[in-house]
């Protein structure tokens, strides 16, 4: 989810006056949930090589670990919003850090990574109600624009602040422990999140108007998933395989019915008619095409660093400081260039950077284990972002007047995590094909015996080259091992580029497509929790995934 973080005086007669009951505590309450609930999302990309070894899993399988999250978090992201506004926030946030807690629980002892997706989708489940929720209950307590600016601001800064420091976090408990004991220490903090929430907030809660879109959610649901299920699966089962191609067409036919849904839904949970807006269809494409290359980067450099060169969960987590961490420290500087600059020209240049990082990836060396040559890649992407993340809401939102900014806030945000959940789906789809075709082929010329030249055929038919690359030495089949790892460094290579050529090609739409255009509304997220910038669901976006 993406937060304007934006800031706004309000000189109005209510500038001076004391803060509403209640403002501190749900600050506090507030803030930590959403830094449980960011930390959950982002806990796994340090752990990624762990899971790989300890589960004996092939690289479809640690793809399903990020998208079961994800695809949880995008699919219900919208109802939960309401769910909130009918029944209390407060009830909300609770149950979403106990489903948090549970599914933490449930990674925590996972004796398989089929448990391991069931824990990783119920964490989505309790993040995607805790990010509306929080967000919400946290507004309705604040009595201005002045002052909800600055609670966002905050708010937004734990959100970053959970992204950055969750791979820390996850690196640093494996490291002394095993990674389970990093989802015990997760089920700890959703525990201390469901205390103070019920300890220190009042329920809130806005009926007025809102009504569930059930029909909408089941297609919206099972269209997704089925699509995204073939797309995971075509690499390594193959793409003409009978589950592949029946997963791909059901989904789309699922897809197709919601769009039919939506257009006659009285209360739509995606509004298809804000597409007749040019401006609005620009930024909408831009923001799944740009985020889609932001979270492939990430994830390509958690599996670059973990299952393919097996680096400590430590170390891995560093240059997740660089991609996450602008986003947080640069709050106070895009906050004040959204109000000097064109949110169109901050979006573009946010691409433009973010497309040399992931280029200047395609030149990394997959049998060089040193992180140095992540710096400046990893620093401009996560800049970029910083720039994008924002710039992207305000470009949506200056395009439809004002009282259609809610909905087209709810519409942005779900398109802009449906990019996060395809960027790990696309870099794996790319980096595993095109490793299985590399790997092939270099075995065929491959001077090996023919006992360790059958046995890695085999294992590489059935798992691919990723579990060729981790066999222990000895083993039949490891002399491999340096064929494998070459082909998993050319196929992350190309994911870097298709991540590279997504992000220009978001660049370029953004600055051709918005050519002509006027901004005949003044964007509401300048003031970032004005109700009119407030999504259906409740809540503006959050600034990172």
């Amino acid at each position: 989810m993406t937060l304007n973080n934006g800031t706004a005086t309000s000189h109005g007669p209510n500038a001076g006056a004391a803060r509403k009951p209640g403002y501190a505590r749900t600050l506090a309450a507030t803030c930590c949930a959403v830094f449980v609930a960011q930390v959950a999302n982002a806990l796994p990309a340090s752990l990624n090589g762990l899971f790989q070894e300890d589960l004996n899993t092939h690289g479809s399988q640690l793809t399903w670990i990020t998208a079961a999250l994800m695809i949880a978090v995008v699919c219900f992201e919208f109802t939960f919003g309401v769910l909130g506004d009918l029944f209390g926030r407060k009830k909300l946030i609770t149950v979403g850090a106990g489903l948090i807690a549970a599914g933490s629980a449930v990674a925590a002892v996972a004796p398989s990574v089929q448990i391991l997706w069931v824990g990783a989708a119920l964490n989505g489940l309790g993040a995607g109600a805790m990010f509306p929720g929080s967000l919400t209950m946290l507004v309705s307590v604040t009595r201005n624009t002045r002052e909800r600016a600055h609670a966002v601001a905050l708010w937004s800064g734990f959100l970053s602040a959970g992204a950055a420091l969750s791979p820390l976090l996850g690196g640093m408990f494996a490291k002394v422990g095993s990674w389970r004991g990093s989802f015990w220490v997760l089920v700890a903090l959703a525990v201390v999140s469901m205390v103070l929430t019920l300890a220190l907030t009042s329920e809130s809660r806005s009926p007025e108007g809102r009504e569930l879109d059930i029909p909408g959610q089941i297609t919206f649901a099972i269209g997704l998933i089925l699509v995204l299920y073939a797309a995971v699966e075509g690499p390594e089962s193959g793409w003409a395989t009978l589950p592949v191609i029946l997963s791909f067409a059901l989904g789309v036919c699922f897809l197709a019915a919601f769009v039919l849904v939506e257009l006659g839904a009285k209360s739509p949970i995606f509004d298809i008619t804000l597409f007749r807006n040019r401006a609005f269809t620009v930024s909408s494409i831009v923001a799944v095409i740009g985020m889609l290359a932001f979270l492939g980067a990430c994830f390509a450099t958690s599996m670059w660093l973990g299952p393919v060169q097996h680096q400590d969960p430590l170390r891995v987590a560093v240059p997740f400081l660089l991609l996450q961490g602008p986003a947080f420290v640069l709050i106070p500087a895009v906050s004040r260039l959204l109000h000097r600059v064109a949110p169109t020209w901050l979006l573009t240049s946010g691409f433009v950077l973010m497309t040399v990082g992931c280029l200047l990836c395609t030149r990394l060396n997959v049998t060089e284990p040193g992180l140095t040559a992540f710096i400046v890649p990893d620093l401009l992407i996560g800049v970029g972002f910083a720039l994008c993340v924002s710039s992207v809401t305000a470009v949506a939102l200056d395009s439809v007047p004002p009282q259609l900014a809610g909905m087209a806030s709810a519409t942005t945000n779900m398109l802009r995590d449906l990019g996060f959940v395809l960027g790990p789906v696309v870099v794996s789809a790319v980096a595993l094909s095109n490793a299985a075709r590399s790997f092939s082929s270099n075995l065929k010329g491959a001077n090996l015996p023919a006992d360790q030249l059958g046995a890695a055929r085999g294992i590489a038919a059935e798992g691919g080259p990723m579990v060729v690359n981790s066999l222990p030495s000895g083993t039949l089949g490891s002399a491999a091992h340096g064929l494998a790892l070459d082909a998993l460094g050319s196929g992350f290579s190309s994911a870097f580029l298709i991540c590279g050529i997504a992000a220009a090609v978001a660049a370029v739409l953004t600055a051709v497509g918005m050519l002509g255009i006027r901004r005949p509304h003044p964007s509401p997220v300048q003031s970032p929790a004005e109700p009119s910038a407030i999504e259906p669901g409740g809540a503006p976006e959050p600034a990172v995934k």
